[in-house]
């Protein structure tokens, strides 16, 4: 049944837009045009995200704060292991499943470290480069409290999925 369901759905859109005597062909090419622009007005916030996220991780300073952190989010409840995965979640998507793939490599996809490790990546979302782009498209120059309320949400949101996952 759900084989067809998208088939079904051009299907209507299709028969919607002859009916209606709407040129799909030229909103298809007006919606591309609005996506170029949009494009083009985001990517400098998104290269100096990315810039500042490799220069973070390269230059080690993400091994050295995961290490002064790992102490104290012990007693919350999130592993040591994975305190370099919880520094990069709001920074980066693909750094963080790539850092997921090395820790359930290193101690099993059943142990309770890649538990919490994969509840954490595939739960959470990467707050920088989100707000890089929404704050850019809305031209939001002041944030106030926006990105330090989000990573709290977030760090709360972790510490939420460890306890869950030891609880499971």
């Amino acid at each position: 049944m759900t084989v067809f369901l998208i088939p079904v759905i051009l299907l209507a859109c299709m028969l919607y837009s002859a009916v209606k005597k709407v040129s799909v062909y030229d909103c298809f090419l007006d919606g591309a045009r609005e996506s170029l622009s949009l494009v083009k007005s985001i990517f400098p916030y998104i290269a100096v995200i990315f810039v500042c996220i490799e220069l973070f991780r390269a230059s080690g300073l993400s091994a050295v704060v995961s290490g002064w952190l790992s102490h104290p989010m012990r007693y919350l409840g999130i592993p040591p292991e994975i305190s370099e995965l919880v520094l990069l979640v709001p920074l980066s998507g693909n750094g963080t499943i790539a850092l997921l793939e090395d820790i359930i490599a290193e101690y099993g996809p059943d142990s309770y470290i890649a538990r919490c490790a994969a509840t954490i990546a595939g739960a959470s979302e990467t707050v920088f480069y989100v707000s890089a782009v929404y704050f850019s498209k809305c031209k939001v120059k002041r944030l106030r409290y926006a990105i330090p309320v989000s990573l709290f949400a977030s760090f709360c949101g972790m510490v939420t999925a460890c306890a869950l996952c030891r609880v499971m």
